[in-house]
């Protein structure tokens, strides 16, 4: 399967309009955490297809693509790399997650993990020993980071807390909106399975936690409750 094919079809869905959107919604001028990015303008649907259709191209040629300077070209590698490993052997996933971590700096937008990293590191942990998450928390990289906490997500779904909320209280004092957002919104998936334990989490944090990292914590709560713990009256 021809890399220059997909590259081509890419380039077919070339949107003018929508490139300058996302060029100010992922944040990608001057010292903003997606400077430099380069869009194209497609969608997540649009991408996804191409994901799909191109699903076979090799390991090989994935990864160079996620070496791309164009965002949505690094998105599709990633979607599919997510399809690669749906159909693989336990050997075979076990050597899509290394060359994912190894590439992990190439994951360089929030798109970008938060399409993948549930998908790909967080199913692969399910069932197995987590301290790769732990290295990646502790991580000078920002998308290293948000990888570790946004790849809980899979934990989350299946009951399993432990881990999102030990990597919370890891991010609790990191400065960039983005990772409170991601530890924010990891804690309200917490609560909309659990919310006790979400609570218990609050009891012990809420007035340590960054404003945004808390108001998504708490947004599913009723509005009365979100408001004493905004003012730290709980």
């Amino acid at each position: 399967m021809s890399l220059e094919k997909l590259k081509s079809d890419i380039l077919k869905l070339k949107n003018p309009e929508k490139i300058l959107i996302n060029k100010n919604f992922f944040k990608t001028g001057k010292g903003e955490y997606g400077e430099g990015d380069i869009f194209y303008g497609l969608t997540v649907p649009q991408s996804r297809k191409l994901a799909i259709k191109y699903n076979g191209l090799s390991t090989q040629k994935t990864l160079t693509l996620l070496q791309s300077k164009i965002h949505e070209e690094r998105l599709i590698s990633l979607l599919i790399l997510v399809e690669k490993y749906k159909i693989s052997s336990e050997s075979e996933k076990a050597e899509i997650v290394s060359l994912y971590i190894k590439n992990a700096k190439r994951i360089n937008n929030w798109d970008l993990v938060d399409l993948s990293a549930p998908k790909i590191l967080g199913n692969f942990l399910l069932n197995k020993k987590r301290s790769v998450l732990y290295d990646l928390a502790n991580s000078k990289n920002l998308w290293e980071k948000r990888i570790a906490i946004i790849s809980t997500y899979t934990f989350i779904r299946e009951g399993q807390f432990h881990d999102t909320l030990r990597i919370s209280e890891l991010l609790l004092s990191d400065n960039h909106d983005l990772i409170h957002k991601a530890v924010g919104w990891m804690l309200r998936e917490v609560g909309k399975k659990s919310p006790e334990t979400l609570k218990n989490f609050l009891a012990s944090y809420y007035k340590k936690m960054p404003r945004t990292m808390l108001r998504y914590a708490i947004e599913k709560f009723p509005e009365a409750q979100r408001k004493a713990y905004l003012r730290g009256e709980i």
